[in-house]
């Protein structure tokens, strides 16, 4: 399978997954637009689909207490043209499904264009579940229930580049940040970085730390969300503030978000290079860990 990212004119990312399949356009285009073939595929149950542009693919929410009727949500098609391309907006990001004949078979060019860039370790690993599966169905195989592995997004990550930081000025001085999608729950990441919560006040537990970054004393505490604390430019003096934040509610659903950043003063502009490469290690050795209690 042939994967790629980028990124729109406008912004965007765009997610590009291309793969051979030894099976006519026709059947194909089945799999992809029939509600009983695709639901055994996709990540939801589909009920029903009015193929037309300007028509709707209604997926099934499962059930809701307090609604009168089953829960559905409604995703707008875009784009059909029989067999050829399929094209539909899920609450803003665009799934584009093209097939092409080829040799007897036909090839699959799925695109997946969205704003969360972070999130597109967990985009590319679900999609190639998905289309694993869909090829299984093709070949008259059963598909088994599983999700995607720690090991598999954490591949995408490597591939996609993603563990890299972002340097910015701000002003009065200078930050870095890094945003990484982790495969584990909020509360598991913060167990595999320390036992607890440390007080204000306290030295950080040395897995929030750095060899480079001198650290001072913890400023703000809330596990397992937030840990932030002074760093030191010479040992001695507060040079700016180092924050961890790992919230659930930012990820993809495969896992909690983090977000380190380290900031300092225009004082200290020298450093920021350093921090950007750094800060690296702590964020791979977590996912490691989390990887390893799966």
């Amino acid at each position: 399978m042939n994967e790629s990212l980028s990124t729109t004119a406008d912004g965007r990312t765009m997610l590009q997954m291309e793969r051979r399949l030894s099976h006519p356009p026709l059947k194909v285009w089945r799999a992809l637009t029939e509600p009983a073939e695709l639901s055994q595929w996709f990540p939801m149950t589909v009920v029903e689909i009015d193929l037309r542009a300007g028509g709707a693919l209604r997926l099934d929410l499962g059930s809701d207490p307090n609604a009168p009727g089953p829960s559905v949500d409604d995703l707008h098609i875009t784009e059909v043209d029989p067999p050829r391309l399929f094209e539909f907006n899920w609450h803003g990001e665009v799934l584009r499904w093209e097939l092409r004949p080829d040799e007897g078979g036909c090839r699959l060019v799925f695109t997946h264009t969205f704003d969360d860039h972070a999130g597109a370790a967990s985009f590319a690993s679900g999609w190639k579940t998905c289309i694993d599966a869909m090829k299984l169905l093709l070949d008259d195989k059963p598909i088994p229930d599983e999700q995607p592995s720690a090991e598999l997004h954490d591949s995408y990550v490597d591939a996609f580049e993603l563990d890299t930081g972002v340097s910015e000025d701000t002003g009065d001085g200078w930050r870095v940040r890094f945003e990484r999608q982790l495969t584990a729950p909020a509360e598991t990441a913060w167990a595999a970085l320390t036992e607890g919560m440390p007080p204000v006040g306290d030295p950080p537990p040395q897995a929030f730390t750095v060899d480079s970054v001198s650290p001072g004393t913890v400023t703000a505490a809330d596990a397992p969300t937030i840990l932030e604390y002074e760093w030191l430019a010479d040992g001695r003096h507060p040079a700016g503030r180092v924050r961890w934040e790992i919230r659930d509610e930012d990820g993809t659903g495969h896992g909690a978000r983090l977000i380190l950043t380290q900031s300092g003063g225009v004082e200290t502009k020298d450093r920021q290079a350093d921090a950007l490469e750094a800060w690296r290690r702590p964020i791979r050795r977590l996912a490691e860990l989390l990887r390893a209690d799966q």
